[in-house]
């Protein structure tokens, strides 16, 4: 009989669950993007140190919690920094009368918010969780809202708490101790968040954000609406920073995996242009609006930010009929083609790349070769590559850190392994490296555009295939969890399918969330005036980390 041939992904998976021995290992699972291990709720934290330190599943990049007629469920979707096929899933299942498991958060610190989460929305206790408290919604609030037993007809009191000082019990409470609220309604805030800190004099002693307050329950919106048409214009609402073709990719790339559909090449490459321009959208977003964090003040920066944007948005608005909510992909493709005259369109979009040379010269020119905002940058909210790691931070933010991780090169999709580009990474793990990746990933984004104008001008006619043959009613079955890179990082999302048109389960790992939950190790022992430099630097858009 003839030996049937395996990937090399299939054979590490069996390698690192056969490492496991009988170690809370109860069964497997097939998941669309990967394999995955069914562990007892008493193994969770020997697991999962098992597969960190000798399947070498370093980086924790979702955990999904979802209830079934029978059970309670929490995946620990892993994988590597430095080998992206090398994925897993860890499912562990708990029962409906006492959904009580082991937390994660001693191996994957990143687990910590994700636990919290869980625990808010649906119930389930996580034991030895530093801090498993409410992390969405008020501490007083009554019942789990996505558990099936919840009344949405119970009423809510929600009190104030007083606030309490974090360095009471380390007897630093004296008369240079204070605590300070910034936000939720702070510019500095990027958004709606919260920060709780406490200094000691003018030095960060703790800082905790809290999120929360812009919360609009957008994956049970989802889970109400249909895979073909109801789905697809969320996702640009997640990032109103101008990235919503990359959410809307994230989305359209996991429904593509469960539904089996084939997206055609011209689709691909046009979907590869317009999340390029998407990017660089949210990164001159960043770039005017960090100069302003950093200096308090209104600057040339900050004009030249928006002036450019106001550039891209023209293009964008060209293509897709909208400047920020764009709603321009589709399942199985792009809703329409390259807007007529072909030529003038490309025109618009080659004299922008033209000009960006000596535009990104200008921004150089003002903030990185500034004296003054180097001393406010260099050195400040610095993030090593292993806490960045602990953490889940993705992105510019793990750029930053010398962390050569990058979803487009390294988890194929589109047309980026067609194209010549490179991953930018810097190595000093400060705000300012972080300001040096995004300008780069500019010039980065503006390279793959202009390559893929190439392709489009010169694209037969009658092979320019927009959409794929898609059925009008899509019910998949199965799981998947899929990511692209967005502008702030991973951007996952996982699909339960159960062969109806709407998800069991829709789940959103927005990148922001992973990488705001690093700041406190970044910014404490830090200045006030650092504290605003290092968040800034994160670029959090609240819209993807409450959901």
């Amino acid at each position: 009989m003839q030996q049937q041939h395996r990937s090399p992904e299939d054979q590490f998976v069996d390698s690192v669950v056969t490492a496991l021995d009988d170690d809370g290992l109860v069964g497997r699972e097939s998941h669309e993007n990967a394999p995955a291990a069914v562990v007892r709720a008493d193994s969770v934290e020997s697991v999962l140190s098992t597969l960190r330190s000798e399947g070498g599943l370093e980086h924790c990049s979702c955990v999904t919690a979802q209830e079934y007629d029978d059970r309670f469920e929490t995946i620990y979707h892993l994988t590597s920094y430095d080998d992206r096929t090398r994925e897993l899933s860890v499912v562990v299942p708990t029962p409906k009368d006492e959904p009580v498991s082991e937390s994660a958060t001693s191996v994957y610190r990143t687990a910590e918010w994700h636990e919290r989460e869980a625990y808010d929305l649906l119930g389930i206790e996580y034991e030895d969780h530093p801090d498993l408290r409410r992390i969405l919604l008020p501490e007083t609030w009554q019942g789990h809202p996505l558990s099936d037993d919840y009344d949405q007809t119970q009423p809510q009191i929600v009190p104030l708490r007083e606030n309490a000082n974090p360095l009471a019990e380390d007897r630093r409470d004296g008369p240079d101790t204070m605590h300070l609220n910034v936000g939720p309604h702070h510019p500095s805030t990027h958004g709606v968040l919260h920060l709780n800190v406490t200094l000691d004099g003018e030095t960060v002693a703790a800082v905790e954000p809290d999120i929360g307050y812009i919360h609009r329950c957008e994956e049970q919106m989802c889970e109400k609406g249909t895979y073909r048409h109801q789905i697809m214009p969320y996702p640009d609402r997640w990032d109103w920073g101008g990235a919503g073709l990359l959410n809307e990719w994230a989305y359209a790339r996991t429904i593509e995996d469960l539904a089996d559909i084939d997206v055609p090449e011209y689709a691909q490459v046009i979907r590869t242009m317009s999340a390029e321009l998407s990017r660089i959208l949210s990164h001159f977003l960043f770039t005017a609006m960090y100069a302003l964090d950093v200096s308090g003040e209104f600057t040339a920066t900050f004009m030249y930010g928006f002036r450019d944007r106001e550039v891209v948005e023209d293009i964008l608005e060209d293509l897709t009929g909208q400047r920020m909510m764009f709603n321009y992909f589709r399942v199985g493709g792009v809703a329409w083609d390259i807007p007529e005259p072909r030529e003038e369109f490309f025109e618009a979009v080659r004299a922008f790349v033209d000009d960006l040379p000596a535009k990104l010269g200008e921004y150089h020119d003002l903030l990185t070769s500034n004296e003054t905002f180097q001393l406010r940058c260099v050195g400040t909210g610095e993030l090593p590559p292993e806490v960045a790691k602990q953490y889940g931070v993705t992105g510019p933010v793990a750029r930053g850190s010398g962390i050569d991780y990058d979803l487009r090169r390294d988890d194929p999709y589109g047309y980026y392994d067609n194209l010549d580009w490179n991953v930018v990474t810097e190595h000093d793990c400060d705000n300012f490296s972080r300001v040096l990746v995004r300008l780069r990933e500019i010039e980065e984004s503006a390279a793959i555009v202009e390559q893929c104008v190439d392709l489009l001008e010169d694209w037969p006619q009658d092979e320019r295939t927009l959409q794929a043959n898609v059925p009008r009613t899509l019910k998949p079955s199965g799981e998947c969890y899929r990511a692209v890179e967005g502008a702030k990082g991973e951007l996952g999302i996982y699909i339960r399918a159960d062969g109806t048109e709407t998800p069991a389960r829709f789940k959103i790992r927005g990148p922001s969330f992973s990488n705001l939950s690093a700041l406190s190790a970044m910014a404490q022992g830090e200045y006030v005036a650092d504290l605003v430099a290092t968040l800034g630097s994160l670029d959090t858009i609240m819209g993807e980390v409450d959901r």
